[in-house]
């Protein structure tokens, strides 16, 4: 095998966001479901044998230099020793600064996707060791499902969402500007001691549990995430914030006209993905 292409990278919701404590190394503890999205990136991936260069094309959205796909691939060389190398392709469509974990998502693509085409056989637990690594929020990505997440992202149990949420239509509200992660997690006015939630608490409201508890924060630092919200909800749409923002997503419990967004928004109608569509990829 030479080349993987229209490899897909898929972003997510936070369907809630809970933060639990903090670690005495300044790691936050949160509780989450993470929600696979239609959403996403397109990779492409060429094999080369004559050596273990990595290069990168970028086909949509300009990416950093050195982004995580790039150190995703540099660091399953570094664990395996392999000495192949690749040239990677990325169309970026998923935004950045949006809560929807694109850049966590493009770099456990890449596991897949590289672990694949050179011939690795890693299994799912050992790119998943190599993901954290990356990205709080990479091994979700490589775990295949729908999942409750716990610890620092680390804690990852998969979940079979109700059907009233799987088969749901949500639209995702980017609006222009982004929201930096760490400028959140190190506000004074952050909530750290939510309660610890369980999946049976979950199950018995599904949607409507929980909150996020940056969305305070996040508001704060960039008021057009409440903005957003407010416009969701003169539809009457109940939206709340995903991740650490910008983005923020209702469920669609009826037909609404969402064309008189601001030109500079991103809004989008997605559905859930049950599968990564890469999940059959790696052996568990």
């Amino acid at each position: 095998m030479r080349a993987l292409h229209d490899v897909p990278a898929p972003a997510k919701l936070n369907l809630f966001l809970h933060v639990t404590g903090r670690r005495p190394d300044g790691y936050h503890l949160l509780q989450s479901i993470f929600m696979l999205l239609d959403w996403h990136d397109t990779l492409h991936f060429e094999r080369r044998t004559s050596g273990s260069a990595l290069t990168r094309e970028d086909l949509g959205v300009p990416l950093p230099a050195d982004d995580l796909c790039l150190r995703a691939a540099r660091a399953l060389q570094r664990a395996t020793g392999c000495t192949h190398g690749a040239h990677i392709a990325v169309d970026k469509q998923v935004p950045a600064q949006a809560g929807m974990g694109g850049g966590s998502s493009d770099a456990a693509s890449t596991l897949l996707a590289l672990n694949r085409l050179w011939g690795l056989g890693l299994t799912r637990a050992q790119l998943q060791v190599i993901g954290v690594e990356l990205g709080a929020d990479v091994p979700f990505f490589l775990c295949g499902t729908n999942a409750w997440v716990e610890g620092i992202g680390d804690i990852i149990r998969p979940l079979e969402l109700p059907q009233a949420l799987e088969s749901a239509h949500y639209v995702v509200v980017k609006p222009e500007a982004g929201l930096d992660t760490k400028a959140i997690f190190s506000s004074p006015f952050l909530k750290r001691d939510s309660r610890h939630a369980t999946i049976s608490d979950f199950a018995a409201a599904p949607k409507s549990f929980g909150r996020n508890d940056l969305q305070p924060v996040a508001q704060a630092l960039c008021p057009e995430v409440e903005q957003a919200i407010q416009w969701l909800a003169s539809k009457g749409l109940e939206a709340r914030m995903t991740g650490s923002g910008s983005a923020v997503f209702a469920q669609m419990a009826h037909a609404v006209d969402l064309l008189d967004a601001p030109a500079a928004w991103q809004v989008r109608m997605c559905k859930n993905l049950r599968l990564h569509p890469l999940s059959g990829w790696v052996q568990d």
